[in-house]
This record gives structure tokens, C-alpha cells and sequence, in this order.
């Protein structure tokens, strides 16, 4: 009798292990949850694209904050290198 007991474990010891490598039906969809990059695909950025980039969160990922003052410094001197070259056109 303890034989079929321990079978019997190995068994759905088994099943569990077939269920968590996807052999049995499949799992949900999977979708990227991530923010996009609003960014324009080609061309220069400019100072008002930095300041609408957004990243996504992650585990143990970068501080937000600093990431925004780094993100609004370089807008900043995008924003002021964008002003001298229009001065300059005029």
C-alpha cells in the first residue's frame, strides 16, 4: 500500500511539473505593458519629446526622480542649443 502512495505522489508530483513547463493548456497572452516611447523614429529629438518620455517601472530599476532631472536638464540645454539655432537662421 505505501507503494501506490508514493506512485501516486510521483505521479502528480509529475503532472504539476508538466503544468508549470506549458505542456497542458496554454497560458494567457502575453502584452507589454511597457509605456511607449514617444519618441520620433527618425530625425533630431527635440526639448518637448524629452519631457514627455516616460520609462516604465521595473524591479529594482532606476529612481524616477533622477531620471526626470536628468531628462529635464538635457530638455533644457536641447531647448536652449533649439533657440540659438533659430537666432542664428534669423
Amino acid at each position: 500500500m505505501m507503494w501506490f502512495f508514493a506512485i501516486l505522489i510521483v505521479l502528480a508530483l509529475g503532472g504539476i511539473a508538466l503544468l508549470a513547463a506549458g505542456k497542458g493548456t496554454p497560458m494567457s497572452e502575453v502584452y507589454d505593458d511597457r509605456p511607449d516611447l514617444d519618441l520620433p523614429p527618425t530625425g533630431p529629438i527635440r526639448s518637448d519629446d524629452l519631457r514627455r518620455v516616460r520609462f516604465s517601472l521595473a524591479f529594482r530599476g532606476y529612481r524616477m526622480s533622477e531620471v526626470d532631472a536628468l531628462l529635464d536638464r538635457l530638455a533644457g540645454q536641447v531647448e536652449s542649443s533649439e533657440r540659438r539655432g533659430y537666432e542664428d537662421v534669423d
